[in-house]
């Protein structure tokens, strides 16, 4: 889907906050979804947050009130901004692009949290 950088480094401590972002690799035309993923360690991949071509958002109970999804659709890039880190957030990262039945998943980057 996109070429995913790293924002603010991977390890990061307790309290800490981290940015990522993920560029798709096209101009998009229509409505779409663009979201965050998680997949820690032995556990299946879950959604982080979810944000419309609208500007709706959606976020996972877990996440609320810490992280913040944005995107640009000029530039055709989300972000997830994360804040208040906690241990549980561990967990290789995914962005994705939904759009016309089909679904396009960035490279995974790993985030952890620990002292």
């Amino acid at each position: 889907m996109c070429s995913c950088r790293r924002l603010g480094g991977g390890l990061v401590h307790p309290g800490g906050s981290l940015g990522l972002s993920c560029a798709a690799s096209r101009i998009i035309f229509g409505s779409n979804v663009m979201g965050w993923y998680r997949q820690a360690t032995g556990k299946q991949r879950e959604l982080v947050a979810h944000t419309t071509s609208g500007g709706n958002t959606n976020y996972a109970d877990s996440v609320k009130g810490r992280f913040t999804i944005s995107r640009d659709n000029v530039k055709n890039t989300v972000y997830l901004q994360m804040n208040d880190l906690k241990p549980e957030d561990t967990a290789v990262y995914y962005c994705k692009l939904m759009q016309f039945g089909m679904d396009y998943w960035g490279k995974g980057t790993l985030v952890t949290v620990s002292s």
